[in-house]
């Protein structure tokens, strides 16, 4: 589509209609830096600094322990309800809790407990490595049997044995993307159930779980949503789940009761059930404050605007650095694939290494592969350009 437009004019021209143009200084970089890493670590949003800085010296500092009575508990329930519009559910289906490995422990584990009788958790070979650990820890706590397939495989290998199905929305290797409906509609026909990590496409697309049948999911807030350094991940539970499931972590923010210091267990009501430990305030306010410098912003031109900066990119490598013994890894249809281009080349490791030195940085993943992460708040068609030319230069005799 973009094989004809590929002169510098051209390039400009795709940015000079920026829709994106009244947020980008929400989202300000270093000077003299091209940030294809957003999908790795987002940048600070404006406010976020602020927010931590209150934080610690309006309340903390000035209230100590009677700040817990200034929202602090009230946090996570928030940011749920801040986090509902962008996965496409209502907020009393988010929890705002723990790490992404954590949370999905916690629902594969509640899964399988609920489903005594089928005993095959099914994932694709070639998932997130930290999602693949847990799934093999949580078939043998609850003696099931963790079954990988290629992803294309992955509807075809539910059966009536099977508990739950479990992946990555987006591969975070190549970016490819998958389609969850089919998969949800495949493991609802066998009566099992879907769990998805948005991870690396939260914030990056427009998420609509309800619509989608996705029953179970989890994700990160420091990627895409820029939550900041392990900012606190989250889970989803759709709401006829709820009172089904219950939390293998039986943490005492997840009881009904938290402050009545019953020795008994009993779980909350509804997904607050999944949560488990005292929330990370610094790291939850850091959190919020990013996603309120997300308002305004439509999720559906955020989409629109990193598929073309992938169509350009990838338009640019074939015609610049495939000369040069680059490949493109990534699917050539927008539709299929992520807020992310990768690439590949025998010396890959060096190359992102001497591309970051230069002011452009993106990321490597073994064996060869260049991942470069189009975040469309931090880049415009012109820094893409810019980052291909820079890697032909890395590579020209």
């Amino acid at each position: 589509m973009l094989e004809a437009m590929l002169s510098r004019a051209d390039v400009a021209a795709l940015d000079r209609d920026d829709p994106l143009a009244p947020y980008r200084a929400r989202f300000p970089l270093p000077a003299g830096i091209l940030y294809f890493d957003g999908n790795s670590l987002g940048a600070p949003a404006v406010g976020v600094r602020e927010r931590v800085a209150q934080v610690i010296e309006g309340e903390w500092g000035v209230g100590l322990i009677g700040s817990w009575d200034a929202g602090w508990l009230d946090l996570p329930r928030r940011v749920a309800g801040r986090l509902a519009p962008f996965l496409g559910v209502d907020g009393d289906e988010v929890a705002v809790a723990d790490g992404t490995s954590v949370n999905l422990w916690k629902l594969l584990g509640a899964a399988l407990a609920a489903r005594p009788g089928r005993r095959r958790l099914v994932a694709p070979a070639g998932n997130f490595p930290s999602d693949l650990y847990m799934a093999q820890a949580a078939a043998a706590q609850w003696g099931a049997e963790l079954v990988t397939v290629p992803a294309a495989d992955l509807a075809a290998a539910v059966d009536g044995r099977t508990a739950v199905v479990t992946l990555s929305h987006v591969d975070f290797r190549t970016g490819e993307l998958f389609d969850l409906a089919p998969l949800a509609e495949a493991a609802h026909s066998h009566g099992a159930l879907l769990l998805a990590d948005l991870s690396h496409s939260v914030g990056a697309l427009p998420l609509r779980l309800a619509e989608w049948g996705v029953d179970l999911a989890v994700g990160c807030g420091y990627k895409f949503l820029a939550g900041g350094p392990g900012a606190p991940a989250f889970l989803v539970v759709r709401r006829p789940l709820q009172a089904e499931l219950r939390s293998p972590l039986p943490g005492w923010l997840g009881h009904a009761d938290p402050f009545g210091f019953e020795v008994a267990y009993r779980p909350a009501p509804g997904v607050d059930r999944f949560l488990c430990g005292t929330p990370p305030i610094l790291s939850l306010a850091a959190l919020d404050a990013a996603l309120v410098a997300w308002q305004g912003i439509d999720l559906d031109m955020v989409r629109c605007w990193s598929s073309s900066l992938g169509e350009l990119f990838i338009a640019l490598a074939d015609r610049e650095l495939a000369p040069l013994g680059v490949t493109v890894a990534s699917p050539r249809q927008a539709a299929r694939r992520g807020a992310q281009v990768s690439l590949r080349h025998p010396r890959g490791r060096a190359l992102v290494a001497a591309l970051g030195a230069g002011g452009v940085i993106g990321d490597f993943r073994p064996p060869d592969l260049l991942r470069f992460g189009l975040h469309p708040l931090y880049l415009r068609h012109a820094d893409v350009a810019a980052a291909v030319t820079a890697c032909g230069e890395l590579l020209s005799p």
